[in-house]
């Protein structure tokens, strides 16, 4: 009987340090954290993520599965803006867990569709094979209770300092809006550059918020100043105009 107990107890025990283990390995990088390394075999060539991209704006794309319709039209929407994010000093990477083969017959079939009346359009950014999990399980892009050998629809964006500065997660059936995420790579890089603050539904060339005053007095302070760029609309909610 007594062995019984031990034994039940060792498995539980064992079973409880899988878990923990398993749970650590899929943990979801935090927004501030350095980005997880990796080196990859991709669609152009072998890629050492994110020291390729030295001093580069980075957004990491998942996705759950090549020629699939969703995960089709969000590529063909990315490559559309490739030149924009280009401008933005940002490099595209996009992964999955199918093989590179498969990668390259995806990419060679995607280049041929005349996608909402613009015609062919060069893929030029790279998808990364992760078959073994290992760069998914860094990223906590395989979400167990969705499935336990495909990405779900993740972004993360990725500071020149390789630092995750923002991070998305969609489910299998819901594509991403890439003016989204592309509007959030905006807001931060204008933040960085000019030390203020963005509202809820900011866009790019919109007016901007800087940082609460600590209280009534100070915000009486910035009143008599006069600043012709700021206004308020309360004690604690100031805005910079933006500079057109």
């Amino acid at each position: 009987m007594k062995i019984q107990i031990y034994f039940a107890i060792f498995f539980l025990f064992a079973s409880a340090q899988l878990w923990s283990q398993e749970n650590k390995d899929m943990r979801i990088p935090l927004i501030g954290e350095m980005a997880p390394e990796f080196t990859a075999e991709s669609t152009m060539g072998k890629i050492n993520f994110p020291s390729d991209y030295y001093m580069k704006w980075k957004i990491l794309f998942s996705h759950p599965g090549d020629f699939t319709p969703v995960c089709s039209s969000e590529f063909l929407e990315l490559a559309a803006l490739q030149e924009d994010f280009e401008k933005l000093n940002t490099r595209l990477v996009a992964i999955s867990t199918d093989g590179l083969n498969s990668h390259l017959e995806w990419v060679k079939s995607m280049e041929s569709i005349n996608y909402k009346g613009r015609g062919p359009v060069k893929i030029k950014f790279p998808i990364v094979s992760d078959n073994t999990l290992e760069i998914s399980r860094k990223y906590g892009m395989i979400h167990s209770y969705a499935s336990t050998t495909r990405d779900v629809r993740g972004v993360f964006i990725i500071d020149p300092g390789d630092r995750i500065r923002a991070i998305f997660f969609y489910p299998f059936n819901v594509g991403r809006n890439l003016d989204e995420i592309k509007r959030t790579l905006v807001a931060l890089q204008t933040t960085d550059d000019n030390k203020v603050l963005t509202p809820a539904n900011w866009m790019p060339g919109q007016d901007v918020m800087i940082p609460s005053p600590k209280s009534t007095g100070d915000a009486e302070k910035m009143v008599r100043k006069a600043d012709p760029d700021l206004y308020s609309v309360t004690w604690y909610m100031w805005f910079r105009k933006s500079k057109k």
